[in-house]
């Protein structure tokens, strides 16, 4: 007698509407706790400047942009809620693919292309959202939803921009992922 085992699919995610309404949610929450929105691109300055400050204090001190995030007082540019918040985005992330089963050293693409080309266009497009992250003083969750929750129109226009580029920007890079 066979044995009629049901598999599990590990790749069932949550429903993004649920997902988007726990956001504001919790946009709504840090606000009412920090007195400001979330984001992400702060944290990773905040290490930049930390390295910098290690590796060329002086330079770090003397350096216009980087003196700016570098207190009197000699207390660490980490100390800063962005850096835990960031620590526990990536812990959260760690948690949810050790519970559901998904943790493996595996690059997803389209059989047109090699892992190779998708890790390359991964990383040129990290470096250029970080990079725009900077021009525009926050990321998608800081300078578009958090400013959305206030209904700031800045807000609104950065993540039609963010969209809206990245809308048609797609075209032209669709045969990578279809």
């Amino acid at each position: 007698m066979m044995k009629n085992k049901k598999q599990k699919n590990r790749h069932v995610y949550w429903n993004p509407y649920f997902g988007g309404f726990l956001m504001g949610l919790l946009i709504i929450l840090t606000f009412y706790l920090t007195g400001r929105g979330l984001g992400a691109s702060g944290a990773l300055k905040s290490g930049v400047v930390t390295i910098v400050d290690t590796v060329a204090t002086t330079h770090a001190h003397s350096n216009e942009y980087f003196s700016k995030f570098l207190s009197e007082d000699g207390s660490s540019p980490m100390n800063n809620w962005l850096v835990f918040e960031a620590i526990g985005v990536l812990l959260g992330a760690f948690l949810s693919g050790a519970f559901t089963g998904r943790i493996k050293w595996k690059v997803d693409h389209s059989p047109k292309i090699t892992s190779k080309r998708r890790l390359l266009f991964a990383l040129g497009g990290g470096i250029l959202f970080g990079l725009g992250a900077q021009i525009a003083r926050g990321c998608t969750s800081g300078a578009a939803l958090s400013s959305m929750a206030v209904l700031s129109t800045g807000g609104f226009i950065t993540m039609l921009s963010i969209f809206g580029t990245g809308f048609i920007v797609a075209y032209f890079f669709r045969k990578n992922w279809i």
